[in-house]
């Protein structure tokens, strides 16, 4: 069936009254005739009726729902050919295989920016007008698209059950080694012991959080909760944390305190900090000193991290906060990057709170770098 000259027509069909009047808005804003539904029965009915050129699908609605409807209107006169696209809250993959199932042509995750719907219902709608051999190649990539994409959802998925999963077990063991070093009777080896379980066990709920922040700063979900934090308080905390680990290496933390406050997200903030001394620790040389220092710029507060260790080469400072990358060479100086997500995670920190980061060379060493602006919005 070919599209008719003349505006294209979409049908929406939403429970969500708010939904419908952006996709309305949206579309007619670039002069496509829009017919609405409030469920699916009315919009099988307007399917019907009004033979649009592409529909726009929420999947949740009461009676009948967005897959029933998409295969009712797939079984009329013109169904097979109209370009249906599923609009869901519900980011995974036994939706998403429902929907591609129904007869889905696209699959757009809400809150929906209306540059991308715009987009999307452009596409479907050319595809519509093309031949069959440019509609055979498009559909290959859809396809590959569809793949990927349920990949990505898969991989959340396992995010999810990662975090959620390892979590209870870890702070277990964080308890149990408290309680231990609770005990009087401990001996001074045993207590050593118990505390480095305590410490490993911190850590590694530190990085289970950060895989959960990484997954939900890649969807754009990372959402800070900015106050003034106490910058002597939230340094020393840190410094507490990693004094111990600092001390088996025999380097020496030094923090350097220039300014009261920061505009920040305390928790997200604290873990950001303990991220980027922690890894200077590792690197540092025994026998040297890590330098915390926080202080004011023009425009807000910068933290920096310093250690004079192996530093970082200039064509991997960009690189080095990408998720699992390392520099050095095998066999040569020290590889820096860390354990995956450590400096992935200080970089989504510091753009979720308007900022920036990089590192530069320490001569010796690395200097990391952290901004973080003031607010000019806040009450």
């Amino acid at each position: 069936m070919i599209a008719p000259p003349g505006p294209a027509t979409v049908l929406v069909v939403d429970d969500n009254e708010a939904n419908r009047s952006l996709a309305r808005s949206t579309l007619e804003d670039e002069d496509y005739r829009v017919v609405v539904a409030t469920g699916g029965e009315e919009g099988v009915a307007a399917f019907a009726r009004e033979a649009p050129d592409c529909v726009l699908l929420d999947v949740r609605m009461p009676e009948v729902d967005g897959f029933a409807a998409c295969e009712r209107m797939r079984a009329l006169p013109g169904g097979r050919d109209t370009p249906i696209l599923f609009l869901t809250a519900l980011r995974d993959v036994d939706t998403f295989d429902q929907a591609m199932s129904a007869g889905a042509a696209d699959f757009l995750t809400k809150p929906v920016r209306p540059a991308e719907l715009l987009v999307r219902v452009k596409t479907a709608l050319e595809l519509r007008r093309t031949g069959a051999e440019l509609r055979a190649h498009y559909e290959l990539l859809r396809d590959q698209r569809a793949a990927f994409l349920r990949v990505q959802l898969q991989k959340e998925r396992l995010t999810a059950f990662l975090v959620h999963d390892l979590k209870n077990p870890v702070n277990a063991m964080d308890l149990h080694a408290q309680l231990l070093l609770r005990d009087k009777t401990l001996s001074e080896s045993a207590r050593a012991s118990a505390g480095h379980i305590r410490r490993e066990a911190r850590r590694l709920t530190r990085l289970i959080v950060n895989l959960l922040d990484v997954s939900k700063g890649d969807e754009g979900k990372l959402a800070p909760s900015k106050a003034q934090v106490d910058v002597a308080a939230l340094v020393a905390d840190v410094c507490d944390e990693l004094e111990i680990s600092a001390r088996e290496r025999d380097v020496t933390l030094v923090p350097k305190i220039e300014t009261a406050t920061v505009w920040a997200d305390a928790e997200l903030a604290g873990r950001m900090l303990a991220n980027l001394v922690e890894n200077a620790v590792r690197h540092a040389p025994r026998g040297s000193r890590v330098t915390v220092e926080v202080a004011p710029y023009d425009g807000g507060v910068e933290v920096r991290v310093a250690d004079s260790g192996a530093g970082v080469p200039e064509e991997l400072r960009e690189s080095i906060f990408d998720p699992f990358v390392q520099s050095g060479a095998a066999g040569s100086v020290p590889e820096r990057g860390g354990r995956g997500l450590g400096l992935t995670f200080c970089r989504l920190v510091t753009e979720a709170h308007g900022g920036r980061i990089w590192v530069d060379e320490g001569a010796p060493g690395a200097v990391f770098h952290a901004r973080f602006p003031e607010d000019t919005d806040r009450d």
